[in-house]
């Protein structure tokens, strides 16, 4: 059963936890969305508070997808840029997709709704993100039409001695036709 995705949801307490509940899940399960596990809800929270308050003042919009039960299953930020030569364009941030949902074309369908979003913002021509390298991530972006435009070696230190490149992929929205 597809995810149903929603733009900017009230941001209810149900969705609030909902949202801490994946990201502590993700995190937990490996996911590079900001954490390295363990993480507790308590971790998360102060996190997810900055993105609610980004939202509330404008700069943010929140897309979520729901499963079947109306469980959160995927989330991903869309922040606009303040620098007035670089407002055609958003940031994608915290990409997640719960582990139980993983396998199903979820990611996909997320990144998907996100550049639906992104298409419809007035000026916005392309959507950049971050990942940490060495999880393989930016060929999945890269499959969903995402292109690396630029890598920092080591800029991600997950532990001592391990430290991954940030690479920064560009999606343009031109292609939308």
């Amino acid at each position: 059963m597809p995810l149903v995705f929603e733009l900017d949801p009230a941001a209810t307490p149900g969705l609030r936890d909902g949202v801490v509940a994946l990201w502590t899940d993700v995190s937990n399960a490996g996911g590079s969305v900001g954490f390295v596990p363990p993480v507790t809800p308590g971790d998360v929270r102060p996190e997810l508070v900055k993105h609610f308050v980004a939202m509330a003042e404008g700069r943010t919009r929140l897309l979520v997808g729901l499963d079947e039960e109306g469980a959160v299953a995927a989330t991903a930020f869309l922040t606009h840029n303040t620098h007035r030569l670089m407002k055609h364009w958003v940031w994608l941030y915290t990409v997640m997709v719960h582990p139980r949902h993983q396998g199903k074309g979820y990611g996909r369908d997320l990144l998907a709704a996100a550049e639906e979003a992104a298409g419809g913002l007035d000026g916005v021509d392309a959507i950049r993100l971050t990942c940490r390298g060495g999880e393989g991530l930016e060929r999945f972006y890269a499959s969903c039409g995402y292109k690396e435009v630029g890598r920092v070696p080591g800029a991600i230190r997950v532990a001592p001695g391990d430290d991954r490149d940030d690479i920064t992929m560009l999606l343009s929205l031109a292609r939308r036709g």
